[in-house]
């Protein structure tokens, strides 16, 4: 059966950690009819926080997809709806979500406005040109403040937010919503949990503030739109409530702005006129962009896939769950159908897969499909060779859609099993996790004998740690966790040969390479229209003949494989540009091997003459406390060898963003509860990488 592309939603709750999106997605799926009985996330019992560490900590750890039903003004509409974590260490999750959604509601707390993770979803959501609308929850909180968390969205985010309802008291005295379009006052109760509306005349004390509020609306609707600048200047009064919100939803698919509606999810407060934004404002799938790809065989050639169920078939992987059922592939269908038993293109590796079974999802729970079409996200179970950022498409009409960026991780730490089963055990498990969370990264250390697990954060790290003991039932030891430093240079060195000759008796090697090496950042490699690729630009600089073109690629690989291991501390080389200038080879010895080690050497030589540096990452803090600790906390943020960037008050609170080394940071929301009284809270994202001081470089090569 075909699905009316129009009657789709596909959207994502996003938002910084304790803004109620979880709450607000729970809401959302009751009034559906998704589910009877309302879960609450502080008794564990959400319905899209299914993983035990998600109930126990009372956060979101993955993405969680889900279908509903929503009949608005008479017509049924199916939203298919991901509900993202907050905490940064998981912002993978989000960034894979954003990815194939077509809007998203970002929520905000009523009385903190805009705050650090916010921003990085805001900036994540603006890379994929997601349109969103904003819900200012928790105005029940006591010192919410609408007018403070509007303000908030334009001055920190720099967004174009239109408020289109405002809320009837605030905190204790929160009692309901005033519709800006229609001048109505809107009222719910928690005792039939929010499921009827009542609809009253605005209450006179706030008949003034809600002319005030929709003059500011109608005039920033028609300031965006030509179609009623013109109106709005002779005669605003002409204006209708249907050519405001045909207007405001045109504007919004464009990017251009952002409505923003008030509500308490706890308190089951304005949800459904949520919902029915979602409807009336955010696109279906036909409404954004067709979906851009390249020709699997020529890169150069750009391709696009219409969302049409005529169109060759093309999806995206987003998401792996291994599952009792086998593993749980997430994709979004861009174009054409997928069937089950369908036999399909994973274009990235060559591969062939096959589409064994089809499944809509609700967190958890799932419902066989015999047929999907574009603008649907679904599971499939069947693939074997696909992971996230993967395209699948038509065998006979390949194309590659843009992949996802995933971050480096920041913080890794030691693992060993216990006991020679754990060992057989420990690989698979760590693979099956990596398929997982392309976030994640493990190696083995063959000098050591250590595994080496890395992630974003020690939260993220020691989420893996439980779950390889507690569901995978694994016996693990784990280190402390240790920085992910990276090594770079500080000057050039020229003309560094790296000459690599054996003489066996017969056959010999014989490779011969020479490098210069200069300090370069991403900015000034894309400014010159360089590749740079891990952190290394390889430039191809050799006169004509001197190294048969058939051993460059084994010079730059040699030079790649010598960087991702490091050459003072074993730490991956990034910001370098190295030259390959000159070179020799042998009629009879030269060989790739040759070749390779010859441009490892000549890399490692030239690395250690210009003045080689230890890179440490340091971290965006943002931290939120009563005035009266700011003393011990900024004295606390420099003994940390930290700088405070900004400080404002917020109410009674300061916010306080400093640039602090992650090495200072392990252990530092135990120490900042402390130091006061348990009243201030910290949330910390990675910024960028900066040099060490040669005193702390030392000590750190010293332990290795």
């Amino acid at each position: 059966m075909a699905i009316d592309l129009n009657k789709v939603r596909n959207i994502g709750i996003c938002a910084h950690i304790d803004a109620g999106k979880t709450t607000v997605t729970e809401r959302i799926l009751f009034y559906t009819g998704k589910i009877y009985k309302v879960g609450e996330v502080h008794e564990g019992t959400a319905t899209m926080d299914s993983l035990q560490e998600e109930q126990e900590r009372g956060i979101t750890i993955q993405s969680a997809a889900t279908t509903c039903p929503y009949t608005f003004r008479g017509d049924d509409y199916k939203i298919n709806l991901i509900d993202t974590p907050g905490h940064v260490d998981f912002t993978i999750e989000v960034e894979r979500s954003l990815r194939v959604l077509d809007g998203a509601v970002a929520v905000f707390d009523g009385k903190e406005g805009v705050e650090a993770q916010s921003e990085t979803v805001w900036r994540q959501a603006d890379r994929y040109g997601v349109p969103r609308m904003c819900l200012i929850n928790k105005m029940d909180k006591l010192g919410a403040d609408f007018d403070f968390s509007f303000k908030s969205l334009r001055t920190r985010l720099g967004a174009n937010a239109i408020a289109i309802q405002i809320p009837i008291g605030f905190g204790n005295d929160f009692k309901g919503i005033i519709d800006l379009m229609t001048m109505k006052a809107m009222y719910w109760t928690a005792e039939d949990q929010g499921v009827n509306v009542t609809i009253k005349d605005i209450p006179a004390d706030l008949q003034d503030a809600a002319e005030l509020w929709r003059g500011e609306m109608v005039e920033k609707i028609a300031e965006i739109d030509d179609s009623l600048t013109e109106k709005f200047l002779t005669d605003p009064s002409t204006i209708t409530v249907e050519e405001l919100k045909a207007s405001l939803r045109r504007s919004v698919i464009g990017l251009k702005c952002f409505p923003v509606l008030c509500g308490s999810a706890l308190k089951y407060v304005g949800i459904q006129s949520v919902l029915d934004a979602v409807v009336e404002y955010l696109p279906n799938p036909t409404e954004r962009p067709d979906v851009s790809g390249v020709d699997p065989n020529d890169p150069s050639i750009q391709m696009s896939r219409p969302h049409s169920e005529d169109a060759p078939f093309s999806a995206l992987v987003f998401k792996v769950v291994a599952d009792v059922a086998g593993t749980l592939t997430y994709i979004r269908v861009y174009s054409g159908k997928l069937e089950k038993g369908m036999r399909v293109l994973n274009p990235v590796n060559g591969r062939k897969e096959n589409v064994s079974r089809l499944y809509e999802m609700h967190a958890q729970n799932r419902t066989a499909l015999d047929a999907t079409g574009p603008g649907q996200i679904v599971a499939v179970v069947g693939l074997k060779d696909s992971f996230t950022g993967d395209t699948l498409c038509d065998q006979d009409k390949p194309i590659i859609l843009e992949r996802m960026t995933f971050p480096e991780p920041v913080i890794s730490m030691s693992i060993e099993p216990q006991t020679a089963d754990d060992k057989k055990k420990l690989g698979e498990a760590l693979t099956t996790i990596r398929r997982e969370d392309p976030s994640f990264r493990s190696n083995y250390n063959e000098e050591t004998g250590e595994t080496i697990i890395s992630g974003m954060g020690e939260l993220h790290l020691e989420i893996i740690k439980n779950k390889l003991v507690r569901d995978m039932k694994i016996g693990v030891n784990v280190g402390k966790p240790r920085v992910s430093y990276r090594e770079t240079i500080t000057g050039t060195a020229k003309d560094v040969r790296g000459l690599f000759k054996k003489q066996t008796g017969g056959r010999g090697q014989y490779g011969d390479a020479v490098v210069t090496i200069s300090p370069i950042t991403a900015e000034e490699a894309e400014a010159e229209e360089l590749d740079m690729e891990n952190g290394v630009v390889f430039v191809d600089a050799v006169p004509g003949g001197a190294i048969p073109r058939e051993f460059i690629p084994s010079v730059e690989y040699g030079i790649r494989q010598a960087a991702a291991s490091g050459v003072i501390g074993g730490y991956p080389v990034i910001n370098v540009r190295v030259d390959l200038v000159f070179g020799s080879s042998h009629d009879v010895d030269s060989n790739q091997i040759a070749f390779e080690q010859a441009g490892a050497m000549a890399f490692r030589e030239a690395f250690t003459r210009a003045g080689p540096a230890l890179l440490e990452p340091i971290m965006k803090v943002v931290i939120t406390t009563p005035d009266e600790f700011f003393g011990n906390v900024s004295g606390d943020v420099a003994s940390r060898r930290g700088q405070i960037i900004d400080s404002e008050m917020r109410g009674a609170s300061r916010q306080i963003t400093a640039e602090v080394p992650l090495s200072e940071l392990f252990g530092y929301t135990t120490a900042l509860r402390s130091m006061t009284q348990g009243r201030a809270a910290a949330s910390m994202e990675p910024l960028t990488y900066r040099q060490m001081p040669e005193r702390l470089k030392l000590e750190v090569l010293a332990n290795q």
